[in-house]
């Protein structure tokens, strides 16, 4: 029986800023990372936006002629769509920012994080925080540009130490500092298993997310 991830294609839902940093390096990254996407025939699920490293991650995805979903809320429209590119694909606009985050994880297999800003840190901690408990077990890669992650890394392993985090769910976050080998290890990662358990109706919910 075919189910609905199976009749999609296989997608890869990124966050990343609606700025585009103080470093090229990070537009270049975006960009590289668009290509890669289309080159292993994977469908970008994003924030919708037209700007910064999310609009240029947008624009290498259609100038390689690939697929696009872009999830963004009502209220970010005249912030995050510039009007200059208009041809990012398939938008949904949606009511608010819960949903958006919702929508974009039903239709992801992979997650990844570019450098961004608070709403960055927050999408990332979230997909991590849910894989922990279980809510999904999809692979999840931090696209380390110009060591931008590295104080994240250093504050995972102090919470391992100081032993609030678990050692084994370090495996939850795949850092690389280029998109092919990052895209080569999401494939191949398997995300260590939740001590959680859902079921009933909780299970069905979470099979949305």
């Amino acid at each position: 029986v075919m189910t609905e991830t199976d009749q999609r294609p296989r997608g890869v839902c990124v966050f990343c800023g609606s700025s585009s940093g103080n470093n090229p390096r990070y537009v270049e990254a975006a960009t590289q990372l668009g290509k890669q996407l289309v080159a292993r025939k994977l469908r970008l699920v994003y924030g919708g936006g037209n700007v910064g490293l999310m609009g240029a991650l947008a624009e290498s995805v259609h100038a390689e002629g690939g697929d696009i979903l872009g999830v963004i809320p009502r209220q970010l429209t005249e912030r995050e769509l510039s009007g200059q590119f208009k041809h990012l694909g398939n938008q949904i606009v949606v009511e608010d920012m819960h949903t958006r985050k919702a929508l974009m994880s039903k239709n992801a297999d992979f997650f990844i994080a570019l450098p961004g800003g608070f709403g960055t840190l927050e999408e990332l901690l979230e997909v991590t925080t849910w894989g922990q408990l279980g809510i999904h077990s999809k692979p999840i890669g931090v696209f380390n540009v110009n060591g931008f992650y590295e104080p994240l890394i250093e504050m995972v392993t102090k919470a391992i130490e100081e032993g609030f985090i678990q050692a084994k769910f370090k495996e939850l976050l795949v850092f690389e500092s280029s998109p092919e080998a990052l895209l080569d290890r999401l494939f191949t990662h398997k995300p260590p298993e939740s001590p959680v358990q859902w079921f009933g109706d909780q299970a069905q919910a979470l099979n949305k997310v």
